[in-house]
């Protein structure tokens, strides 16, 4: 580990309670925080803070925020997949909060990079809806106060999830000052990102059929999206960072291994050095077979905090 690095966490993202049997599941991060621990053992650690209501205003409306933080005294369910509990106001305060941590650090110079082992993931969730698992966009909230508060003019959202980050680009299509881009299997949920939505010419998919593998998944990003990265020149990079296109993975048919997340987390890396002195923050979005989850971030985290 060379380069400035940080980790971000808080143990209230345990306490989201999605019920027996969910895919998002406490253990997820559990597995997360225990394989980076042993891997990278001089890792500098830090709790994240709680993100506060304006920051969460910058990209939802005023009726979500409340939805969420004023959660009942039992479990419910938002939708089919999408659950609140008693602890997911905390959790998902402080996996906001997270990104706008590493954020503060990236951009005053006082790291390189940071990975937030956080949950619940956010990039489903709109700027008026909790879906597909998520209560807040914390990516998109990292964003918006890049964009607020340190004054840049070009970030780029990269979104390798195996599902598209549906509510990130809504919630920033219209805005030329951020690009996201995104690989993602398709069809499946939510059933977005086709490649004719461009936004203001900001947003670049590239779907993936089922049973596409290594080569598909790099080509993708070396011939169409990183290029697109290049030109964009952004001054920071942030990545939701979903390991559920890996082969193991139980809710999708995409079959990349550790390999492959360490090898576009590489050509970023490469990237950010170019435009970015080397800036960028990385979250956890989905991932939901344990084994996966250890071996993906640990490659991820690697290749982001090498020289």
């Amino acid at each position: 580990m060379n380069r400035r690095a940080s980790i971000y966490t808080h143990v209230a993202c345990l306490d989201h309670d999605t019920g027996p049997g969910h895919a998002e599941c406490p253990q997820r991060l559990e597995a997360v925080v225990d394989a980076l621990r042993e891997a990278f053992p001089g890792a500098e650690w830090l709790d994240a803070p709680r993100a506060t209501r304006g920051q969460l205003a910058r990209t939802h409306d005023e009726a979500l925020i409340d939805r969420v933080l004023n959660a009942p005294g039992i479990r419910v369910m938002l939708d089919s997949d999408t659950a609140l509990s008693p602890g997911s106001p905390e959790a998902a305060l402080r996996a906001a909060g997270a990104g706008i941590a590493a954020t503060d650090a990236v951009l005053k110079g006082e790291i390189d990079v940071a990975f937030c082992a956080v949950r619940p993931p956010g990039h489903h969730a709109t700027r008026d809806v909790a879906m597909g698992f998520c209560l807040f966009d914390n990516i998109a909230v990292a964003a918006a106060h890049a964009l607020e508060r340190h004054g840049l003019s070009r970030i780029s959202i990269i979104d390798f999830d195996v599902h598209h980050g549906n509510g990130t680009q809504a919630i920033f299509e219209h805005e030329p000052r951020v690009q996201y881009l995104s690989s993602h299997q398709m069809p499946l949920y939510p059933d977005t990102g086709n490649a004719d939505e461009r936004g203001v010419g900001n947003v670049f998919n590239v779907p993936l059929a089922a049973g596409s593998g290594s080569a598909e998944f790099r080509d993708a990003w070396s011939t169409r999206l990183l290029p697109e990265i290049d030109a964009f020149s952004p001054e920071l990079l942030l990545v939701s960072a979903g390991f559920d296109a890996h082969w193991r993975d139980p809710l999708a048919q995409i079959h990349l291994d550790a390999g492959d997340y360490a090898w576009l987390t590489g050509e970023l890396a490469a990237i950010a050095r170019r435009h970015a002195w080397g800036r960028m923050v990385s979250m956890l979005e989905g991932g939901y077979d344990l084994q996966a989850l250890r071996e993906c971030s640990v490659a991820h985290v690697g290749a982001l905090f090498a020289a």
